[in-house]
């Protein structure tokens, strides 16, 4: 993936993340539950953009 998009991808997040916690009123418990869903997932998306979870599928935990 280019480095423009992956930029690109974060803007809109940050964007939509920003728009929905000013917008959309809600507990401000839940707020900090969406944005860390939000936060989490999007790290996972760039671990897994640089290939640094592609080295981890190998490991097996049990049988």
């Amino acid at each position: 993936m280019p480095l423009i998009n992956l930029v690109v991808v974060l803007i809109v997040v940050g964007v939509l993340l920003w728009l929905v916690n000013t917008y959309i009123p809600m507990d401000g418990k839940i707020k900090s539950i969406l944005n860390a869903v939000v936060v989490i997932v999007v790290v996972i998306w760039l671990l897994q953009v640089f290939g640094v979870l592609d080295s981890l599928s190998g490991i097996h935990v049990g049988r």
